[in-house]
């Protein structure tokens, strides 16, 4: 599968953006999937999952309550709707997408994701 993250910009603190991820070679079904960002001279992280039936969600703590992850698998789409963003978001986010079952902890981890898109950058003015 190819994954082609798009939605990044520049924003100011408080505003809100909707990141999307297009799944294309096979059906986005098939993938737990997951959000992940990297700011300048920071480890890549983790953001949100989301199951392959979009049943259960998962979230890093720092964006609970402000991000929503979701998915419509008839489009082979995944979303990341962010409000109230701060500057601390500001980094380039990337989409993921894993082959096998993950749960748990266990979504946090960049290694057990198989497939990775090009990344989309979200700047935050304070």
């Amino acid at each position: 599968v190819q994954l082609q993250a798009s939605g990044g910009g520049l924003v100011q603190a408080g505003g809100s953006l909707r990141l999307s991820c297009a799944a294309s070679g096979r059906a986005s079904s098939n993938y737990d999937m997951g959000w992940f960002r990297q700011a300048p001279g920071k480890e890549r992280e983790f953001v949100a999952a989301i199951s392959r039936g979009g049943d259960s969600t998962y979230y890093t703590d720092s964006v609970k309550g402000r991000f929503t992850i979701s998915r419509d698998n008839a489009k082979n789409t995944m979303y990341l709707q962010m409000n109230s963003l701060k500057p601390e978001d500001t980094a380039v986010y990337y989409c993921a997408a894993s082959s096998t079952v993950i749960s748990g902890l266990s979504r946090r981890w960049s290694r057990n994701y198989d497939y990775w898109g090009q990344g989309t950058q979200v700047t935050v003015s304070s």
